[in-house]
């Protein structure tokens, strides 16, 4: 593998604990878009939203809603509520040794970027929560110009943001098949699946991860000490 220039790595399930807020969250927004729990419809939505993890949540939004626009942007900000409240509540902690982590790769001169599905705004009521703004070298969330996973973009972004030489001297790693496609078409030579998210190793295999990892700590002994 040629020496590595960034790690891109993927939040909730990869270096931040999930413990079911995503569908904590998802409960109350649908519910804010008239589905209730003991709707008929509510099992095969909650399927889906498992299924998409990682996923931009109002692309999922969308397709849950059958493309109704107003329910959509309803529903996607009642999560980033219910998201928020369940952070500013306690409810959020990092994942064991993801921050020594990210300490350890630039510390080497590697850079490291911090991605998410869910909106900006989220995203930064996470990193309030932990204290991680400046942890990183860039954070990214979907928004104008930059598609969520699985479309390259993220990628992409921070490669551009900060001045990456090449894709293939990236990594990225993340805990869902998303995560994994988007590392895939970006062209980033390692994209390692985690399994301390939603999926399991078969999943991550699937999708075509060029390695699946106990935990984002074990990343950096994938990057030899000449490349680091």
């Amino acid at each position: 593998m040629v020496n590595t220039e960034l790690v891109v790595l993927d939040m909730a399930g990869t270096t931040v604990a999930d413990d079911g807020l995503v569908i904590r969250a998802f409960t109350a927004a649908i519910a804010a878009a008239g589905v209730s729990e003991e709707d008929s419809r509510f099992p095969g939505m909650l399927d889906y939203v498992v299924e998409t993890m990682g996923q931009s949540k109002i692309v999922v939004f969308r397709a849950l809603l059958e493309g109704d626009e107003e329910l959509a942007q309803r529903a996607n900000t009642a999560f980033q509520d219910a998201y928020g409240k369940l952070v500013a509540d306690g409810h959020c902690e990092p994942i064991p040794g993801a921050e020594e982590t990210i300490q350890e790769l630039r510390a080497q001169g590697v850079k490291v970027a911090l991605t998410t599905g869910f909106a900006a705004s989220t995203q930064n009521a996470i990193l309030d929560a932990l204290g991680w703004h400046g942890l990183a070298d860039a954070v990214l969330a979907p928004g104008e110009g930059v598609r969520g996973r699985p479309f390259p973009d993220l990628v992409l972004a921070a490669a551009l943001r900060l001045e990456i030489t090449d894709v293939r001297r990236i990594a990225v790693a993340g805990d869902t098949p998303s995560d994994i496609q988007t590392g895939l078409t970006s062209g980033a030579s390692l994209v390692a699946g985690v399994l301390t998210g939603s999926a399991k190793k078969p999943e991550l295999e699937a999708a075509g991860a060029t390695h699946v990892l106990e935990s984002v700590r074990d990343l950096p002994a994938l990057l030899s000490p000449k490349e680091l």
